[in-house]
């Protein structure tokens, strides 16, 4: 009797928790991946749009790194990319010869911040010089401890830390200090979590790193950032909201982005998608540590995106210094 009435108050269990929880459709299934930096963004959006939708709609967001993101995506795999940095041409072509076209919506500015251990007493600030004596592909093997990059600082080994290749912030940062993409030492810790990099210099004296603004937000207690001082200038800047909007911290600020397949856009919850995050995004980027676009900016990008402006304002190749208004408005290659 006992057995009976424990199995028909299991059976009743699974009966209520089989009709109360809403069933996804397979249809009803937004696939992301891409950039690490853009995560926290995506992320943020996904639970949002989740909980208004009531679960009807599932939203995966997967992190393989910017060129990992693409590489998914140019197969069909995903319906958007997250990036932190444009599209290539090489993954421009194999986009093409697969056939899929795409809509690029920058979503928010970054701040790429480089990062010490806060026991680090010896540095003040860092100029582009240094950065680049410290990570360009001739300091392999031979810049080695910190009194190599400047002899006041102290004659103890260099840890270093920073996103594997297949990272778009690698792309943006070699690009921006060592004058090419790509172009960096690789005797280096390099991970595309951005967690296990401020793992990294968080537990190591004379370690230095380098990643998105919101991944050093969100351990401020962990780390300290590094004012950089640009090529030509005077004055040591901090990344920070104020200083990314007033165009002061460079060369490492930069807009980031979402790609939408132009396929994806049939779904009409991508659509719905897509929508809720350029809606929301001033309030939700800002809340993960990462530096709002305009109203302006993103009414624009609406704009675009309801009319299908298919390609990038890019043309294959990164920019540093870009400003979004006029990206936004230029003619798209595809």
């Amino acid at each position: 009797m006992i057995k009976k009435i424990v199995l028909g108050m299991f059976t009743l269990m699974v009966l209520a928790m089989t009709y109360s929880t809403p069933v996804v459709a397979a249809d009803n299934l937004i696939r992301i991946d891409g950039s690490s930096t853009v995560y926290p963004i995506t992320e943020a959006v996904a639970e949002e749009f989740q909980k208004a939708k009531r679960g009807e709609v599932k939203v995966t967001v997967g992190i393989s790194g910017t060129g990992g993101g693409f590489k998914k995506f140019c197969r069909g795999e995903t319906d958007i990319s997250d990036a932190s940095r444009p599209i290539l041409k090489k993954e421009m072509d194999i986009c093409k010869e697969a056939g899929i076209k795409y809509v690029e919506l920058p979503v928010a500015f970054d701040a790429i911040t480089v990062v010490i251990n806060p026991k680090n007493n010896w540095i003040k600030s860092m100029s582009a010089e240094e950065l680049k004596k410290m990570w360009e592909p001739a300091a392999q093997g031979k810049v080695m401890k910190w009194s190599d990059v400047n002899p006041r600082w102290p004659n103890h080994k260099l840890s270093m830390f920073g996103p594997g290749a297949d990272s778009g912030t690698f792309d943006y940062f070699t690009g921006a200090i060592n004058g090419k993409e790509k172009a960096s030492r690789g005797d280096f810790t390099a991970s595309e979590d951005d967690n296990v990099l401020v793992q990294g210099v968080a537990h190591d004296k004379y370690a230095i790193g380098y990643f998105g603004l919101a991944y050093y937000v969100e351990n401020k207690d962990k780390l300290k950032a590094v004012p950089i001082v640009n090529k030509g200038a005077t004055k040591s800047v901090l990344p920070s909201l104020k200083t990314v909007m007033d165009g002061t911290y460079q060369p490492l600020a930069r807009p980031i982005f979402i790609y939408v397949a132009e396929k994806a856009l049939a779904k009409p919850e991508v659509k719905e998608f897509v929508t809720f995050y350029l809606r929301h995004a001033q309030k939700l980027v800002k809340a993960v540590g990462y530096v709002p676009l305009s109203k302006a900016h993103y009414d624009q990008a609406m704009k675009n995106f309801n009319s299908k402006k298919l390609g990038t304002g890019f043309g294959g190749k990164n920019e540093v210094g870009v400003r979004v208004e006029e990206l936004l408005k230029r003619e798209s290659h595809l």
